[in-house]
């Protein structure tokens, strides 16, 4: 919680742009997982995209293994089939490959055999759907797609510059990547819910990924001129600028979203809402790691060797170290008077020793030498000058006289 407050106060500083190389690493083992995931485990694919039949009846207090041994009963391998138990509206929900119709009818009367269902038209909802419709979706999805990411590019080339179109792109191939690799190792149904979910978390995820940039265009727009930080450094301050409307625009969309998630899908049992709200989810989660961790310090990888942020990191370099060498010099100026004072004090030191010109008693730091001490062998005597001046302050060799006219 303290944390917590210390950024909300804006007294947090995080070093995103530092520290890039161990968020590739995360991003880069995240995003493995998930390729692995979707080569080898694959997809479960809804009805609408692999085609088939789907029943749906009252359960009457039916099991899942009575369904099975039903449809083993008609020629239908369960393997092949998908059978969920609706706990909230008590029915069955039976999911085949595509059957004919001499198979569907055949299915429909052992179903309301075995659960006792009375009338079988009214209470068993039979639909069936063809793989090509499954395939239809799929194209125009991924036209969709398409162009949808042809014109963010050139959209984010126009209004920034085409490194920042560059890793916005590939923060959008992240969020995309790691959403299906979700959807594909918790095992939920790819259904056309799903592909709007992915749409929608696209234009999440380059909403933040485009504010931070503008706060990123904003920093750097005296480029050419600025010697106060380097285009790393003004980036890494866009982030933490940024961070507190980052995290709560996205706490703000996974509220509802995990609302329906946790509380619409597992405990009201809501299955037509979990796939839906699973991409939605995760898509978000990742578009604000991808937006902070991911496409801003890319951003400065990309524009490194740039010669404007070359010339930029050197201007800052030279005038750190312009201050550096006036900070010293400061220091020394204010420690000088001592300095010089020790100086001059140690070279009278040297040159008494040599020539005897002054009194050693008179020496800072020394015992005064009482008068007519044995230095250097001999009676050192005052000047007669000075001699005179203690004895009464008149020179030696002349009469005292009082002030006045001078006596005839």
């Amino acid at each position: 919680m303290a944390l917590l407050a210390r950024i909300y106060r804006s007294d947090f500083h995080v070093d995103f742009v530092g520290r890039r190389r161990i968020w590739y690493a995360v991003s880069g083992v995240v995003v493995a997982v998930c390729v692995i995931s979707m080569i080898f485990r694959g997809f479960s694919l809804g009805i609408e995209f692999s085609g088939g039949a789907v029943f749906q009846l009252p359960s009457n207090g039916g099991t899942v293994e009575q369904v099975d041994e039903t449809l083993s009963s008609v020629g239908i391998d369960p393997s092949d089939s998908v059978v969920q138990q609706l706990e909230t509206s008590k029915q069955f929900r039976v999911q085949t490959r595509t059957l004919s119709d001499q198979q569907t009818d055949a299915l429909t009367n052992a179903l309301a055999k075995r659960f006792s269902i009375s009338d079988p038209d009214r209470n068993i909802a039979v639909s069936t759907v063809g793989s090509s419709w499954g395939s239809t979706i799929t194209k125009k999805a991924v036209q969709g797609l398409v162009v949808f990411l042809i014109l963010v590019v050139l959209y984010l080339s126009i209004r920034f510059e085409w490194k920042m179109a560059l890793a916005a792109m590939a923060a959008l191939i992240h969020d995309l990547v790691v959403t299906m690799g979700v959807y594909s190792l918790v095992g939920f149904e790819v259904t056309p819910s799903t592909v709007i979910a992915v749409l929608t978390i696209l234009g999440f995820s380059l909403y933040d990924t485009v504010v931070v940039f503008d706060r990123v265009r904003e920093n750097t727009a005296g480029m050419a001129t600025s010697t106060r930080r380097t285009y790393a450094e003004a980036t890494n301050d866009a982030l933490n600028e940024t961070l507190v409307r980052s995290l709560n625009t996205s706490l703000i969309a996974l509220i509802p979203v995990a609302s329906l998630l946790f509380v619409g899908a597992g405990l009201l049992g809501a299955g037509t809402l979990k796939d839906l709200a699973l991409a939605q989810f995760v898509g978000i989660a990742s578009g604000t790691y991808s937006s902070l961790f991911f496409a801003t310090p890319l951003l400065v990888d990309l524009r490194r060797r740039d010669q404007d942020v070359v010339a930029l990191d050197a201007r800052v370099a030279r005038e750190r170290a312009r201050r550096a060498r006036s900070a010293a010099a400061a220091v020394g100026a204010e420690a000088a008077p001592g300095t010089a004072v020790r100086t001059a004090l140690a070279s009278a030191d040297d040159s008494e020793e040599h020539d005897g010109g002054a009194d050693p008693g008179d020496r800072p730091g020394r015992e005064p030498v009482p008068a007519g001490a044995n230095l250097g062998g001999g009676v050192r005597r005052p000047p007669p000058a000075a001699a005179a001046r203690r004895a009464g302050g008149r020179k030696p060799g002349r009469r005292g006289r009082p002030s006045g006219k001078k006596r005839r």
